[in-house]
């Protein structure tokens, strides 16, 4: 399996899961990177707010951010709350001297969502000389923007409140090290109105993420257009001051207290897409529509400001994926649904006298001319399959199997059929019974229904049970294989062919499965095919062991 690109977050701890490192590792797995933390603080907090910081001794958290630095391959790492100047100090010696080159995103946390601070004033000094200039990208919002440009600039207040001095200010911040700034606009409520008068005197380029655009009427309809000039949006501002680029950042602005922990999901989201590859402005497109979901999906989590629903993208696998201690997850799963149909299928007493060599000949001739009429129909569904196939290896794989059953038909039915006495024209001429016709239908029924995955799991009923049944005969056979009077009929279905075949089946269903992984719903509806094929084929055996014995077959 190729390994997760690995992310390092450098943050505090909130019990209650909203934000900090608990945001970021649910960032990090919903978004299928490996997380690292190395934790400043423990806080005692809630939805409601923090009540108190605990720091973690700086040497400690040197010591941890060496230990990960020391083993790990960090693809990426990224700041939330630090505290104080000591632990930014800490974390910047121990950066220059591991010499790690990974990508830094600096979130500067100043304040909690509900108001509490969770940086020194004095450290803003520090985070500002030491910490910004290592930085490839900071992520402050409008507040920690404003609250930095004042500290540094030593000018009075400054404050955001417009797109153009959004917009100033994301260039000023670039002057203290950091290549990128992404202002956040949160707290900023402009129209797209302001965005276009901006636009119309400086050059940028625009970003509109989740807005219904030209040609989208009927999706907003009633509502009014986010590009309405009346309409609030929330507006990211990002500057690259290495291509001297300008990217506006536009979507729809949410009404929702669950807002816990944005600014630390946003940083570490973008942290993971650079992580894989992408570049900073995708990496903020797609971290920006990732915690938009988030907070669109949100639900009410304790009784003050809830959080982020970190997991609105990941669905549960209905179906593991494949590991050397099981192979066939979906097969095991069809099997594991029907166990107790699958055991009467397998260990039927046709199968057993079969298997002890008690099998009477009148069964087993039944059986044999029976089965010859299934065959039609197994080779004829998998026609089907080869005729619904998009690409020639499936082709060739459905049309083998339709090979195989010719071989099997030439090789084990015509010439053991001829050993016991039953001719070709009486193989022809012999009428389907119920059950054959019955089974034979349902296939054929399945596969004119247009779906490949369940014609599949419907063929493979029959294929991997006689599989399974050659197998388990073997195993358990007390009779030396020469001496035994079915002793073809068993070589042939725990032999290297067949088994072959089984195995082919085995990797076309997985292979599908692991593609185009199935719903609640469609995984339901397979389970149901799988069980009627398993009592179809119970049914099967039922036919021949109703044979009477005393009846000789019509010559």
């Amino acid at each position: 399996m190729t390994p997760l690109p690995a992310v390092l977050t450098i943050a505090g701890s909130d019990p209650s899961g909203g934000a900090g490192i608990q945001a970021d590792h649910k960032t990090f797995a919903a978004l299928g990177c490996y997380g690292a933390s190395v934790i400043t603080a423990l806080t005692a907090q809630n939805t409601k707010g923090v009540q108190d910081v605990h720091p973690v001794p700086a040497e400690f958290v040197a010591q941890q951010l060496k230990c990960v630095l020391d083993d790990l391959p960090i693809a990426v790492m990224k700041t939330g709350m630090l505290y104080d100047s000591e632990i930014i100090g800490s974390i910047v010696k121990t950066l220059k001297i591991s010499g790690c080159t990974a990508p830094l995103i600096c979130d500067p946390v100043c304040i909690s969502t509900s108001g509490h601070p969770l940086l020194k004033p004095e450290a803003l000094d520090t985070l500002i000389n030491d910490l910004f200039p290592l930085a490839s990208l900071i992520t402050p919002n409008k507040s920690e923007a404003e609250a930095i440009l004042t500290r540094a600039s030593s000018q009075s207040r400054v404050i955001i409140d417009s797109v153009e001095n959004m917009v100033d200010a994301a260039k000023e911040l670039t002057k203290y090290g950091p290549k990128a700034v992404l202002i956040k606009g949160g707290h900023f409520s402009p129209t797209y109105e302001d965005v276009h008068s901006f636009r119309l005197h400086h050059p940028s380029d625009l970003i509109c993420d989740l807005l219904f655009e030209e040609n989208m009427e009927i999706l907003r309809h009633p509502s009014p257009s986010p590009l309405s000039p009346v309409v609030p949006i929330a507006l990211d501002a990002l500057y690259d001051s290495k291509t001297d680029k300008l990217t506006l950042f536009v979507r729809p602005r949410i009404d929702s207290t669950n807002t816990h922990g944005t600014g630390c999901t946003l940083s570490s989201a973008i942290g993971c897409y650079l992580a894989v590859g992408e570049s900073v402005v995708n990496a903020v497109k797609y971290a920006g529509i990732f915690t938009h979901r988030g907070i669109e999906n949100s639900f009410q989590m304790g009784e003050g400001n809830g959080p982020l629903n970190h997991l609105h993208s990941i669905s549960v696998a209905l179906l593991p994926r494949p590991t050397p201690s099981n192979p066939y997850p979906f097969a095991y799963h069809l099997i594991s649904s029907s166990l107790s149909i699958w055991k009467l299928y397998i260990q039927h007493p046709f199968v057993i006298e079969l298997m002890n060599g008690t099998l009477h000949l009148l069964k087993f001739k039944h059986f044999m001319i029976q089965d010859y009429h299934y065959l039609k129909y197994y080779a004829r569904a998998y026609a089907l399959l080869a005729a619904k196939s998009t690409t020639f290896v499936e082709i060739r794989t459905a049309t083998d199997t339709i090979l195989n059953v010719l071989h099997e038909v030439e090789n084990t039915h015509l010439v053991y059929c001829k050993e016991l006495g039953i001719t070709q024209k009486e193989l022809e001429e012999k009428e389907e019974s119920a059950a054959t016709t019955a089974y034979g239908a349902f296939i054929m029924d399945i596969g004119l229904q247009g779906d490949t995955a369940k014609l599949l799991v419907a063929l493979l009923a029959c294929l991997l049970g006689y599989g399974e049944v050659g197998l388990w005969i073997k195993r358990n056979l007390k009779i030396p294989l020469d001496d035994h009077p079915y002793w073809k009929w068993i070589r042939e279905y725990s032999g290297e062919v067949y088994q072959g075949v089984v195995k082919a089946g085995l990797d076309t269903i997985e292979n599908i499965a692991e593609i185009d992984p199935p719903s609640a719903a469609r995984l339901r509806e397979w389970e149901t095919i799988w069980k009627k094929c398993a009592s179809l084929e119970k049914g099967f055996w039922d036919d021949a062991m109703n044979v009477v014995v005393s009846q000789e077959i019509s010559k």
